[in-house]
């Protein structure tokens, strides 16, 4: 059997088949060539199946291929049985150009006998007569699983002996559905391909049999089209109580494009609630939700044209928070204290989680001044309405503390409490009643009078008071007359000399008067310190009886008097009065009036003269008895003699604690009392509250300006020696330099001694030294004998210079001293310099170092305290004690020289006392230096220094000790089930910042988003390394971060594994930052969106960027690469060789690698390299799937080991804080905190 090919336009064609002897399905093919029409073809040929009655020697075939497709179906067959005749049959082909067709006939063997032919096979130059021709049909294309509907136009009235179907080029068929006229000589039919799959694409064409022939259309295409899925689930980005926000993930999807519309679609997971919502962003907020409740969340995507709407994606399952509202701001909550009642106000809760409909606050009294008080009664509960945020809480006891709880509810029920304490104002004591205003006895010196013991309210009675007051001339009779209190104890001694009108003639102990007892007023005794004077005779005196109550330094009183009558016989008047001063801390009130006559001095340019009363005063605080100088008396004068218990008393809601004295040059101004370590953390808390306003009240507060001379300063030769005009040296501070011998010089430099403390080092405090005062700088040096000298400023910042360079590379002579440097520490934060220091005519070489602190801008405060830390940690343990004094400088030597002085001295007092006393060390630093601690802002960063000094601690391990102490650290307690590192890392979790939305709003950008792999892991705005080279429209972020080593700023860059959009965008970061190293710390997962980002051989092109791949290697767990990159669109640049380290140790399900050893030879691998290539200059890129606890505890190991290299110790929370400061994921397991101990110990093993 064979093919043959056959044309001509006149002459006919044969073929005949001979079956005998066939197998049966031998195949024979007569093919026409490649015909192509201007309008329609007719094809006319003859076929004969010949053979013995009633024999099937085959079948015949006739097949229309268009355009060189594959045959298709038969359009026309036939197989029997034999007959004796030659049939006709006619083909009308509308194929119609520039399309062109090949008839292919086919004879098909049956096994029997008989002949099968083809022959006068012609083409004519016109339409069939008796066969339908169709005019051109079109394609179609629908949505997987929508009909497919085809219309054929047919050229010719329908006749009920035509046939029409649809063909489909794969076989399947679709029957005629319905027909309707076109005109007079057409008509229309209409073919559907039902429940349309991916499967049934492809070209389709209209065929129609008659009685004489076949007719047969243009192939049309069948397009299927597969409805959108997202790969991935939704992603959840903030959840409250009826509401979840999520973000779509609709970019990858199964199906096609493209995307017109997308939908959320959501469900309970149990019950029967069901919605779908319309989205027009990529994300979403899910509203009206039940709280407490989860929820089934996928997304819809669909494409154009009916049943373009895919299936649900994958789900995302989420919980709405629980609907009970959250706490009361316990900042919100402010109380109004009087003697028997409470005021209390507070606001409703952020997170209501609904509607508030009632508050309940219970409270307890928990303690009392008066120890003898019976507080079991007081307790009770009040229930508000959720409109109401006040009450007021009466019957209370005077100088009680009561603790509030107080909470929130909703419908569905309380929220969580907060517990809050106030303490009452301490009332007056009672005074008992006396029947008549007269005395005892009288003599001519003496009056005998009676005292009662008073009955105490809120607090004990202390002491009794006896005061005499010689009566000036009498008022007239009628005019009530103004009881006076008597706040400040004056001898009899010293009444003449103050020009006071009384004195106080006893006092006595509060157990001295547990009954009424006679007094003798003049009987010329002394009691506690008091002399008892005679009185005069032909005088008139008032005696006055007061109580005092105090309670650790706070108290109170009232009065009430009793008039006693003079007996006419004598010249004596006496009156007796109960009189109950109102006590607050005698420091209080009597500072309170020096500190005014101060400012008053200071506002009118330190007059000579003073008001001569207020010279008294100043000097009764100076000569007061230190027994008073915690107690004191506050009354009002203007209270009128009838009230019965009036209040005469300030009160003071914070009580003040008693310390025992210290060691300290500075007194603890009790306005401003030490606060205790221990309440360190609440005290700053409240002080940040209503936008600060406590730390801000507190810093105006202090004195601004000049407050003592500066004389020599201001001489002419001195004057430039003052960088800053307004911050130059007080005289009585001044650092006094010796003349060089033989010379006549100034003995002026801008410095002052700080005499902080008799426990440690005096400091002095200067400017930063200029081109003019470099030699004096060196002559105070060598002067004070100092070895140590802290640098808190850059030489140049903001193009304006802050410091001349006062040091050498090499060596130096200035004048007649030599300084060498001999040694150069850098590190990420600071320099260590040490230098070696001659003397010409002094035969010794002194060894100074100089610590040079590097990220502190001027006037302003480092982001986080952590390294400032670190820093006064190593000045102090690198600086001997039996040195002179430190010079400590910035700039002015005002701002940041005061910032390290004073976190350096309440750090010492913290260890030393348990206490700080932040306020009065800055105002003593004034005193000494003009404005130390410049801004409100550096006095803030102070209370956060010390703080999370005193949270965090000092946890630096020497090399020495790492195995004892981390062996004790791992020990777990039985009763507790803790250890110490596991209280160490939650300290860690405690301290370690949370990012705000607004600290990341570059992240953020909608632009940004599919930038992201996880939307809770984005780098803060401060710590981008944003992408330089172009690369189109593209932005220039990606998500990543700087962090520091130990010995180079900015050294990693974390970030995450590239997503297939941000491959590109990790190149351009390798190129743009002069990387030489990536260590990649998870596995190539396509499913994950972690796709293969380099080239295994030949060249990767990313826009401009080539990579091109040079070397590999496998070492144990470590697959190296070597990559050329280079930026095709800046050749002057060169390129730059970068080695990718792939570490296979780290399976994904394991929270650590699985050997130290191999993890310990990573990290050795990387610093070869980086030493070797670029000297120590290239950055490191470190990535694991999100960026977060794998590349965080790679950085945190490599810091580790540098520390141990360098200064042969080990703090690994302070290196994990470290990274924390700037993302907040970085180790975040407290099996990865492990693991960098336990590597430290395979560091120092290892040798």
């Amino acid at each position: 059997m064979s093919q043959h090919s056959f044309f001509s336009a006149t002459a006919s064609t044969f073929m005949m088949v001979n079956t005998s002897g066939r197998f049966a399905g031998q195949k024979a093919l007569l093919l026409t060539p490649q015909l192509k029409e201007n309008d329609t073809h007719c094809v006319i040929f003859h076929y004969y199946i010949g053979g013995r009655d009633n024999s099937h020697p085959g079948h015949l075939n006739v097949y229309i291929k268009e355009n060189n497709s594959p045959m298709g179906m038969p359009v026309w067959n036939v197989s029997g049985p034999a007959s004796r005749s030659w049939g006709q049959v006619e083909l009308a082909i509308s194929t119609y150009w520039p399309n062109f067709y090949q008839i292919v006939f086919e004879a098909i063997t049956s096994g029997q006998r008989g002949l099968l032919a083809i022959k006068d096979v012609v083409v004519q130059g016109h339409q069939c007569m008796n066969t339908p021709h169709f005019l051109t049909i079109k394609g179609v294309e629908v949505n997987a699983g929508q009909t497919a509907s085809f219309h054929c136009t047919v050229n010719g009235r329908k006749r009920d002996n035509f046939r029409l179907w649809l063909q489909g080029i794969g076989g399947r068929e679709a029957p005629m559905k319905a027909t309707k006229p076109w005109n007079n000589r057409r008509f229309i039919g209409t073919f559907d391909v039902e429940n349309t799959t991916k499967g049934d694409s492809g070209r389709y064409r209209c065929i129609v049999h008659s009685d004489k022939g076949v007719g047969v259309s243009n192939y049309g295409e069948l397009t299927i089209k597969q409805p959108p899925v997202p790969i991935a689930p939704p992603q959840l980005t903030a959840v409250g109580a009826t509401y979840l926000w999520i973000q779509l993930n609709a970019n990858s999807i199964n199906g096609d494009g493209p995307i017109i519309d997308r939908q959320v679609e959501y469900r309970t997971v149990s019950g029967t609630m069901y919605d779908l919502q319309p989205v027009d962003k990529t994300t979403h907020k899910i509203g009206h939700l039940d709280p407490d409740t989860e929820y089934e969340i996928s997304v819809l995507l669909t494409r154009p044209l009916e049943g373009g709407t895919g299936a649900p994606g994958p789900p995302l399952r989420a919980r709405t928070k629980c609907a009970v509202p959250g706490a009361v701001p316990l900042d919100s909550i402010q109380g109004s204290p009087y003697e028997e009642k409470i005021i209390l106000k507070w606001r409703e809760p952020a997170q209501t989680y609904g509607i508030i409909t009632q508050f309940e606050i219970s409270y307890k009294a928990v303690s009392s001044f008066d120890p003898e008080l019976d507080l079991s009664n007081q307790s009770g509960k009040a229930v508000k309405l959720g409109n109401e945020t006040t009450h007021v809480f009466t019957g209370l006891y005077p100088g009680s503390t009561y603790s509030f709880t107080l909470r929130a509810s909703t419908a569905k029920g309380y929220g969580p409490p907060v517990i809050t304490q106030f303490t009452t104002k301490i009332s007056a004591p009672s005074m008992p009643a006396y029947d008549q205003e007269t005395s005892l006895n009288q003599t001519d010196n003496t009056v005998t009078v009676l005292l009662k013991p008073a009955q105490s309210r809120g607090a004990p009675v202390s002491v009794y008071q006896v005061v005499v007051e010689e009566e000036r001339p009498r008022r007239a009779r009628g005019t009530a007359e103004i009881l006076r209190c008597y706040p400040v104890p004056i001898h009899f001694q010293n009444a003449t000399l103050l020009n006071s009108q009384y004195y106080f003639t006893a006092q006595f102990p509060a157990a001295g008067i547990h009954s009424p007892q006679p007094f003798t007023v003049g009987d010329n005794k002394t009691y506690n310190g008091y002399w008892n004077a005679p009185l005069l005779p032909q005088k008139s005196y008032s005696i006055y009886y007061q109580a005092v109550s105090t309670a650790n330094g706070v108290g109170a009183a009232t009065h009430k008097p009793d008039a006693v009558e003079p007996e006419k016989q004598t010249d004596h008047t006496v009156k007796i009065a109960g009189v109950i001063a109102g006590i607050l801390l005698f420091v209080i009130i009597f500072l309170g009036v020096v500190l005014l006559m101060k400012k008053r001095k200071l506002a009118k340019k330190r007059k000579e003269t003073l008001n001569s009363t207020r010279q008294e005063m100043t000097v009764m605080v100076n000569s007061m008895d230190k027994n008073y100088t915690e107690q004191g008396t506050n009354c009002d004068e203007s209270q009128n003699m009838g009230s019965d218990t009036s209040s005469l008393v300030q009160s003071h809601t914070h009580s003040l604690r008693k310390r025992e004295p210290v060691d300290v040059p500075y007194q603890t101004g009790q306005l401003h009392p030490a606060i205790r370590v221990a309440d360190l953390l609440q005290h700053i808390t409240q002080m940040k509250c209503a936008e600060g306003y406590g730390f801000k009240e507190e810093y105006e507060s202090f004195f601004e300006g000049q407050s003592a001379p500066w004389d020599s300063a201001k001489k002419d030769e001195n004057r430039m020696k003052n960088r800053y005009g307004n911050i130059i040296a007080y005289d009585h501070s001044r650092v006094r330099l010796q003349a060089p011998e033989g010379e006549q010089s100034s003995d002026y430099i801008n410095a002052n001694y700080v005499d902080v403390s008799t426990h440690t080092s005096q400091r002095h405090q200067l400017k930063g030294p200029m081109q003019e005062t470099v030699f004096d700088f060196w002559r105070m040096v060598w002067q004070e004998n100092t070895a140590a000298i802290v640098m808190v400023t850059n030489l140049v910042e903001v193009g304006r210079v802050k410091c001349c360079k006062y040091w050498p590379d090499d060596t130096e002579i200035y004048r007649d001293i030599k300084v060498t440097l001999i040694e150069t520490e850098l590190l990420s934060e600071y320099v260590i310099r040490t230098f070696a220091v001659e003397k010409r005519g002094a035969h010794e070489i002194r060894e100074i170092r100089q610590f040079h602190f590097t990220g502190w801008p001027d006037h302003g405060v480092p982001y986080h305290a952590t390294g400032l830390l670190g820093f006064i940690r190593r000045v102090k343990s690198k600086t001997l004690t039996n040195a002179g004094p430190m010079v400590v400088h910035c700039s002015a030597g005002a701002g940041r020289t005061g910032c390290f002085i004073v976190i350096d001295i309440m750090l010492d007092m913290a260890e030393r006392e348990g206490v700080v006393d932040i306020y009065n060390c800055v105002r003593e630093l004034r005193s000494r230096r003009v404005n130390m601690v410049q801004t409100e802002e550096q006095y803030v960063f102070i209370h956060d220094a010390i703080l999370e000094a005193c949270l965090c601690g000092d946890t630096t391990i020497p090399a020495s000790q790492l195995r004892s102490v981390y062996y004790d650290m791992i020990r777990l307690d039985p009763q507790t089930n803790s250890s110490p590192i596991k209280e160490e890392f939650r300290t860690l979790n405690m301290v370690t910042p949370t990012l705000r939305v607004e600290d990341c709003s570059i992240a953020l950008l909608p632009r940004n988003h599919e930038k992201n792999r996880c939307m809770d892991v984005l780098p803060p705005d401060r710590c981008l390394p944003f992408l330089i080279t172009i690369d189109g429209e593209s932005s220039n972020y990606i998500n990543a971060a700087l962090m520091d080593s130990y010995k180079q700023p900015s050294a990693f860059i974390v970030t995450q594994h590239p997503l297939p959009n941000t491959v590109k965008d990790f190149w351009r970061l390798v190129l743009d930052y002069h990387c030489t190293s990536i260590v990649m710390l998870n596995d190539v997962d396509p499913a994950q969106l972690c796709p293969q980002y380099w080239p295994e051989n030949g060249v990767h092109r990313h826009g401009p960027i080539q990579v091109e791949f040079v070397s590999a290697d496998l070492e144990e767990d470590i697959i190296s690469r070597i990559f050329r990159i280079y930026n095709a669109a800046r050749p002057q640049d060169g390129y730059r060789m970068v080695q990718q380290f792939q570490f296979l140790g780290w399976p994904m399900y394991r929270d650590t690698p699985m050997s130290k050893r191999s993890f310990l030879k990573l990290i050795r691998q990387v610093d070869k390299w980086q030493e070797e290539y670029d000297g120590g200059e290239g950055r490191t890129v470190v990535h694991c799937l999100n960026g977060g606890g794998r590349s965080g505890t790679f950085c945190a190991i490599s810091i580790v080991c540098e520390m141990l290299q360098h200064q042969h110790s080990v703090d690994v929370f302070h290196a994990v804080k470290t990274l924390r400061n700037n993302k907040p994921n970085m180790v975040d397991l407290l099996d990865q905190y492990k693991f960098c101990y336990e590597v430290a110990l395979e560091y120092l093993n290892s040798g």
